[in-house]
C-alpha cells in the first residue's frame, strides 16, 4: 500500500529498493522560499545498515503490513529456536539471525511477540524488562558496602552483566532489555 511521504511516521516499516526498512527519524524541512524536503533515516531490518533518504512532498512510500503474534519459546536445538503460536498452537523454528540478541533475555516457556512480514518471521520483541536468576557471581567482599560497588554476574540465560555487591547466587533480578543493565532485585 502506497502512502504519501507526508504521512510517514517514525517506526513505520516500508519497502524501498526491494528491501525492508524501518523509519528511525523523519524530518520535514522548508528552506526559505524553496520546496519542502523530507529527510528520512532508514534502518535495514535484515542487516541493520543505516540509510538516509531525501524525498519531495509528491513522492510515495510503499508501506508493509506487520503481523504480530504472541508466541511461547519452547526449546533450542540444531535447527534453531522453536516457538509455539499461542492461538493456533502451531510450532515454528527461527534461526539465530532472526532472534538476534533477544534470546539472552528469554528463558524456556516465556511469552514473546514475533513480528511477521508476508508470512516470514522478521524479529522477536521482548518486554522492556525481564526477571532472570543469578547462577554465578562472586561473594561480596567485606567493606565494599560503603560505595556503589558492582560485581560481574552470570544469569540463567548466559547473559553477563554488573550487579550490586549484595546480590547472591540464586537471587532473581530485574533487567532492562534495551541496555542490558540491572534495575532491581525481584
Amino acid at each position: 500500500m502506497a502512502i504519501r511521504v507526508t504521512e510517514a511516521k517514525r517506526g513505520m516499516v516500508i519497502r524501498y529498493e526491494g528491501e525492508l526498512y524501518q523509519i528511525t527519524k523523519y524530518e520535514h524541512l522548508t528552506p526559505g522560499n524553496l520546496r519542502a524536503i523530507h529527510n528520512l533515516n532508514l534502518k535495514n531490518l535484515k542487516n541493520g545498515r543505516q540509510k538516509e533518504l531525501r524525498c519531495r512532498t509528491s513522492d510515495q512510500l510503499d508501506t508493509v503490513f506487520l503481523d504480530q503474534r504472541e508466541a511461547q519459546y519452547l526449546y533450542r536445538d540444531s535447527l534453531g529456536y522453536t516457538f509455539m503460536d499461542n492461538k493456533t498452537y502451531e510450532q515454528f523454528v527461527l534461526n539465530a539471525e532472526v532472534c538476534g540478541d533477544a534470546m539472552q533475555f528469554i528463558t524456556e516457556n516465556d511469552s514473546v511477540t514475533v513480528v511477521f512480514v508476508e508470512g516470514e518471521a522478521l524479529t522477536v520483541e521482548v518486554p522492556a524488562s525481564v526477571v532472570l536468576e543469578v547462577v554465578e557471581t562472586d561473594a561480596a567482599a567485606r567493606g565494599d558496602t560503603v560505595s556503589n560497588v558492582q560485581k560481574p554476574a552470570k544469569l540463567n540465560t548466559g547473559l553477563e552483566l554488573k550487579v550490586p555487591a549484595h546480590i547472591k547466587n540464586g537471587d532473581k533480578v530485574k533487567i532492562n532489555t534495551e541496555t542490558s543493565e540491572f534495575i532491581s532485585r525481584a
